[in-house]
């Protein structure tokens, strides 16, 4: 007789850990199935977010960050460093050593919110019956097991160019990125977002000639347009170079390098020869090996496990999130779209806004920001006022040495609501939190105004920003 669970969930990333955790608190048997494996064969949960994704790359990022200050900005300090060289193994294996304790801080979880966890591979092995729905588990041990409920976490892969796949030696995803073993000369970014910039950032600063190749002819796209200028104008500082509006053609693998084929914006084809190519042109959801046909799991025109406002799927009783659903690829989203699914199965109004989701890009400096941009508020025809204040004159940020950047609000021009906040500077990703928090609560410009700020601190950029939409900023 198979073991049975009340919810049982596919996958143990950020949505789906934190989903099975939130459903063993709220009372019910839970189980979690993840096939993640360690070097020795072991369980790794964390999804691609904690072995090959959001940890590695900011532990690198802090590592890579560090080498570059050391080498150029610790002098203005007063601090001469001399002989300075570069243990990348060392760098790799502390970066290894943060990962794992992530996988072990997850499995700890489970075991004090007494999730079952099951190390393998999760499928639907046949229509649901009388106790839930029997899943197959393909791993070190093979069994079946039956659940009243499940939830769908297996979270997205990296994107391939036709002609181009990955064999993480030269031609890389996300995960050959956070792993080379000898820092190259010339090192090929293929699409400008989150992954690129991030990568491209860690190995510039360890020493590499890195050629960004984005498709389309502006930069971050996403990001509003005076924060992404702003940012493409300190990254080719940097030394980042970055190319719009490439057409890429053929990608040719040789021994030892790679070749590519594009035409840059202006027509002109061109060839470009690097040691490695990192390919980072998004991701595409993970239904591989579930068994959607086996039990008619839909899935939408790109892929996307099909559901509702409520993440519920075609069949009773099954519910997906993350990833594996429409939305932003993001493990926060995908915690809130776990906890909020958890609740539901309880009975509960579970709920998640995706209006109020933040986004963060981990270079430096850092870009953060939450709600709508300048120009998704002018296509949309609101009317709105826009306040901006520069870190230059923060006094944290000079302190810092890091005054690059600026704190941007956008409000209502009647109401004086918070309709979005951009943010590039120095710890963006936590001044974001502030602005998230305002805006989940509806507040206005003025609110954050008059709220005491801690001086000095980076936040006094925020509450000057607010008071910018009135041009009444006080330090500017």
């Amino acid at each position: 007789m198979s073991k049975q669970f009340d919810v049982v969930v596919i996958g143990a990333g950020p949505g789906g850990y934190i989903a099975a955790i939130r459903a063993a608190q709220l009372g019910f048997s839970v189980a979690c199935v993840d096939a993640w494996e360690n070097e020795k064969g072991g369980p790794a949960p964390g999804g691609t977010c904690t072995n090959v994704g959001c940890i590695p790359s900011k532990a690198l990022l802090q590592s890579s960050e560090h080498f570059e200050h050391a080498g150029h900005a610790f002098k203005e300090h007063g601090i001469d460093v001399s002989g300075l060289a570069l243990n990348l193994g060392q760098m790799l294996k502390r970066k290894d050593g943060v990962v794992k304790q992530n996988n072990d801080g997850i499995l700890y979880l489970f075991k004090k919110n007494k999730v079952t966890f099951f190390h393998g591979r999760a499928a639907f092995a046949g229509a649901a019956g009388a106790d839930g729905y029997p899943l197959a588990i393909t791993g070190p041990a093979n069994e079946t097991i039956t659940a009243k409920q499940v939830i769908i976490a297996t979270g997205s892969n990296a994107r391939q160019l036709p002609g181009a796949e990955f064999d993480e030696k030269l031609i890389l995803s996300n995960t050959g990125a956070l792993a080379i073993e000898g820092v190259p000369a010339k090192l090929g970014v293929i699409g400008a977002g989150v992954i690129g910039l991030e990568m491209g950032s860690v190995w510039r600063r360890l020493g590499s000639d890195v050629t960004v190749l984005e498709g389309l002819p502006v930069f971050l796209g996403a990001v509003d347009e005076q924060i992404a200028k702003e940012a493409n104008k300190l990254f080719t500082k940097q030394g980042l170079k970055i190319n719009l509006g490439c057409k890429i053609g053929t990608i040719t693998k040789g021994d030892n390098s790679v070749s590519v084929a594009y035409e840059n914006a202006k027509g002109e084809a061109i060839t470009a020869e690097f040691d490695k190519l990192i390919i980072s042109i998004g991701r595409t959801p993970n239904t591989n090996g579930l068994g959607a046909d086996q039990v008619g799991l839909a899935l939408d025109e790109r892929g996307f496990i099909a559901v509702d406002d409520d993440c519920k799927t075609n069949l009773p009783g099954v519910w997906a999130v993350g990833d594996v659903v429409r939305g932003p690829m993001l493990a926060h989203k995908a915690e809130e779209e776990g906890v909020a699914v958890a609740e539901r199965i309880a009975g509960q109004h579970g709920h998640t806004n995706f209006n109020t989701i933040p986004w963060v890009i981990y270079t430096s400096p850092e870009i953060a920001w939450v709600g709508r941009t300048e120009q998704q508020l002018k296509a949309d025809g609101v009317a709105y006022k826009a306040g901006t204040f520069p870190f230059l004159a923060n006094g944290r940020a000079r302190a810092l040495g890091d005054t690059s950047g600026m704190v941007k609000f956008l409000a209502d021009a009647t109401t004086d609501e918070i309709l979005g906040v951009h943010i590039i500077g120095p710890m963006a990703s936590e001044l974001i939190s502030e602005a998230v928090v305002a805006m989940e609560f509806k507040a206005s410009a003025e609110d954050i105004a008059r709220i005491c700020h801690a001086h000095p601190s980076l936040s006094e950029a925020t509450k000057e920003a607010a008071l910018a939409i009135d041009k009444r900023t006080l330090n500017f």
